[in-house]
């Protein structure tokens, strides 16, 4: 029995911080949701649907967790560290960032993509996350329990097919990112990735048809889509101490769709 509840506390983020960008809806909400039923304080990130945002907090309020609200475009380095500095001010702490926020933006293929397209891309899924990364490692290394995840997609393995080569490019190079700054921040914090398959989120409702989901639950070796809290529960093993001999991970949650 104490063995049982030492693996259950080591799930617990109680008197801890967390920081979860494009957490109004889809993905993002989910994790933010997850990290605070387990006790952290949330920084619930928006960029343009605050209504959303609010919404997420509310959720967690209601739930019996805390938090605040903070809007900023992150692809603008400026108010990406001030996006930091007023968590900072509201939580005393930061211990848990979780880069999630990003877009395709639009589709395209690279032999016809249009250079401001490509450059957006970046700045939406790779500039925004090293902003936000870079002002919050000095109150990462000082946690104790520094962690970063970076949330990639699965384009990343398969490529960007239909269009969706500078959103894959973006995320690749997110995940490179990943593994240097787990060499360059360890032992201090702990720095992993994860790779989501097809869940089924407001993204696909944009991106992809229902006859497309349909597809891809049939191509899914588990034999359906995955859901927004199952990438949740894994985001929440690599925030909390449970991942404390991982770092430099690429964590799969795509139902095998892809396999090492």
């Amino acid at each position: 029995m104490a063995e049982a509840a030492s693996k259950t506390d080591s799930f617990s983020l109680a008197g801890r911080a967390a920081l979860v960008t494009g957490a109004g809806t889809g993905i993002g909400r989910a994790i933010a949701s997850a990290l605070a039923a387990h006790g952290a304080f949330l920084g619930v990130h928006c960029n343009t649907s605050r209504t959303a945002a609010d919404d997420t907090l509310k959720s967690i309020v209601d739930a019996g967790g805390r938090g605040i609200v903070l809007a900023a475009d992150l692809s603008r380095e400026e108010e990406a560290a001030q996006l930091v500095d007023r968590f900072l001010e509201a939580a005393g702490r930061i211990d848990v960032l979780v880069n999630n926020a990003g877009a395709p933006i639009a589709r395209s293929k690279l032999e016809d993509c249009p250079t401001d397209l490509w450059r957006q891309a970046f700045e939406v899924n790779v500039f925004s996350a090293f902003y936000v990364t870079r002002r919050a490692v000095p109150a990462l290394k000082a946690s104790g329990h520094g962690s970063i995840i970076n949330m990639l997609s699965l384009s990343v393995q398969t490529g960007g097919a239909g269009g969706a080569g500078p959103y894959a490019a973006a995320k690749g190079a997110l995940q490179v990112m990943t593994r240097t700054l787990a060499r360059e921040l360890a032992p201090h914090v702990r720095v992993n990735s994860m790779m989501p398959g097809v869940i089924e989120t407001p993204h696909h409702e944009k991106f992809s048809t229902p006859e497309r989901m349909e597809q891809y639950r049939k191509e899914t070796p588990l034999a359906r889509n995955g859901s927004a809290d199952e990438v949740a529960d894994a985001a929440l093993f690599l925030a909390s101490d449970a991942s404390r001999f991982m770092t430099g991970a690429l964590l799969d949650v795509n139902g095998g769709r892809f396999l090492r």
